[in-house]
């Protein structure tokens, strides 16, 4: 699977589990800020920074996603896989 397919079945993956991402420009904050979780008017987000390489990007939100429990979704093989090698970081 290519990286950018990837990285969108993660991103369709975190909407099925109530998350929404969102890519922002994160230099323009003013503060250092790193991408991660976070609940705006009870909504669950995931803000990416969107200067980050794909192959960044999915293992950030892998990472994060492999967290949370997903048992109960079909999940595609390669995500499968790609949640169980960065959750058992």
């Amino acid at each position: 699977m290519k990286p950018d397919q990837l990285y969108q079945e993660l991103i369709d993956l975190a909407e099925r589990l109530q998350i929404t991402v969102s890519e922002q420009n994160l230099k323009m904050s003013g503060f250092k800020v790193k991408s991660g979780f976070c609940k705006v008017r009870g909504q669950q987000m995931f803000v990416m920074d969107k200067h980050k390489s794909v192959a960044e990007k999915t293992r950030i939100l892998a990472t994060q996603l492999a967290t949370i429990p997903h048992e109960d979704l079909y999940i595609i093989p390669a995500v499968r896989e790609l949640l169980e090698k960065y959750g058992s970081q």
